[in-house]
């Protein structure tokens, strides 16, 4: 465990004179303060104060009109010793993940990373612990006549995008290298300019940290490169959408529960790892809110485009909304998880850790059946044949998926009261301040965010 002095002593030995202090918010925006090396032992041991309103900022950088968190009232950030991380590429900087704590030092209800902590502790005591890989994709763009557009026009997993995105992505990588985050994939991805680049698998908490630096560290290498980098849902309307897709197993006393060991096949899910996924198929309706958090989330999910809009299950059907992936033959029982692909970088990627496993350990606790796989695109079945199997359709709107998520015992459950209903709060007003009176919405300000 680092502690304190051990940062301190790093700071030093690096010459970090600048540390990030860095939270996630409703809005899914990385957000946070900067203290030099003089106050970062104040920091360490009581935070930095910040307006509780924070919490009910939107993606729009405004305070959500009916928030219940206002200009009056504050709460610390606490940065967390374990996330102490220099940057590669920012002179003398460093960055820390935080949490939000209340005026008496506890852990601020409303605070996603020290929601997902609780939970997951509670969860510990009984033995689980769910490992994750956040499986990125993002746009490089540039910017031409006033307008930005992709970088190339390079076509899906193509020799000719690597050659184009090497320099970039060659910088990438040694700067996620020298944070501690190794490569899991790169490729091309399906738009021009698209790129998947996913770092390696994490448990808990640590996953949601290296998601939030992996983010900060391509936009930052693209901006050195003198090119951006959106992680927008849709920033092309005549291109491929931009997703986030997540890959997830259990784990208990070193085994991975979601794992049969007496299977044959490339698919070896356990009876406990069915209802993992029943319990995801049957909560993806107020998922998708979470997961899928701002109205260009849904120009994305929408059926044909690989992203999915029905709550099926398949094995490596990528239509689906959970994925079971084939395992690897070698590693059979480290590599069978799910993946749930109705998820975009718009996401606060601690609140998309805390739905889905909760809704997961539901399925299990309620030994939740998720019925037969779908192996073929459930846009080919008509709708008497999807409503025998029990597949709907997912949300077409944010507005839908909130008002699915406002019904879910189960999530307000995990979330606990202060953080699901500021939660309602803000992405309620990202809608109404999006939207006209058609329902048609706006989304260009997710720029200056993601």
């Amino acid at each position: 465990m680092t502690t304190s002095k051990e940062v301190l002593r790093r700071a030093d030995a690096e010459d970090v004179e600048l540390v990030r202090v860095v939270f996630v918010n409703n809005s899914g925006v990385p957000r946070g303060r900067v203290v030099d090396r003089e106050s970062l032992p104040t920091a360490l041991t009581d935070g930095a104060n910040v307006t509780h309103a924070m919490q009910s900022f939107n993606a729009l950088d405004r305070l959500a009109p009916e928030g219940r968190f206002g200009p009056a009232g504050e709460v610390r950030v606490v940065p967390d010793p374990e996330t102490f991380t220099v940057l590669p590429y920012d002179d003398r900087a460093a960055l820390m993940l935080a949490d939000l704590r209340d005026l008496d030092g506890e852990p601020w209800a409303a605070g996603p990373r020290a929601q997902l902590r609780r939970y997951l502790e509670e969860l510990g005591a009984e033995g689980y612990a769910p490992e994750l890989a956040y499986e990125s994709e993002f746009y490089y763009t540039r910017t031409e006549d006033g307008e930005s557009v992709p970088l190339d026009d390079s076509t899906c997993f193509s020799t000719d995008g690597m050659r184009r995105t090497h320099d970039v992505v060659l910088d990438t990588v040694d700067a996620l290298k020298d944070q501690g985050m190794g490569l899991s994939a790169y490729y091309p991805e399906y738009g021009p300019g698209q790129q998947e680049l996913v770092i390696d698998h994490a448990t808990g908490v640590a996953a949601a940290d290296d998601y939030v630096r992996f983010a900060e560290t391509v936009r930052a290498v693209a901006a050195d490169h003198g090119i951006d980098a959106t992680f927008r849902p849709k920033p092309f309307p005549e291109l491929p959408g931009t997703g986030c897709h997540i890959h997830l197993s259990l784990w208990r006393e070193g085994e991975n529960v979601l794992h049969d060991p007496d299977a044959d096949g490339p698919y070896p899910l356990s009876a406990a790892g069915r209802h993992f996924v029943g319990g995801l198929v049957e909560h993806a309706p107020a998922l998708v809110a979470v997961t899928a958090p701002t109205v260009e989330s849904y120009d994305r999910l929408a059926p044909g485009m690989w992203s999915s809009a029905y709550t099926c299950w398949g094995e490596d059907n990528r239509e689906a909304a959970i994925r079971v992936p084939s395992a690897s033959r070698s590693a059979p029982a480290a590599t069978t998880r799910v993946e749930f692909k109705p998820a975009d970088n718009t996401a606060n990627p601690y609140l998309v850790q805390l739905a889905l496993v909760a809704a997961g350990m539901d399925g299990i606790e309620r030994e939740l059946d998720p019925g037969e796989p779908l192996n073929r695109d459930p846009t080919t079945l008509d709708e008497s044949a999807r409503a025998a199997r029990g597949i709907e359709r997912l949300p077409s709107t944010l507005a839908d998926a909130l008002d699915a998520l406002a019904d879910d015992d189960v999530l307000r459950s995990a979330m606990g009261e202060a953080l699901f209903g500021s939660y309602l709060e803000v992405k309620r007003s990202e809608w109404a301040m999006s939207t006209d009176d058609d329902g048609e919405w706006e989304s260009d300000y997710l720029d200056r965010a993601f």
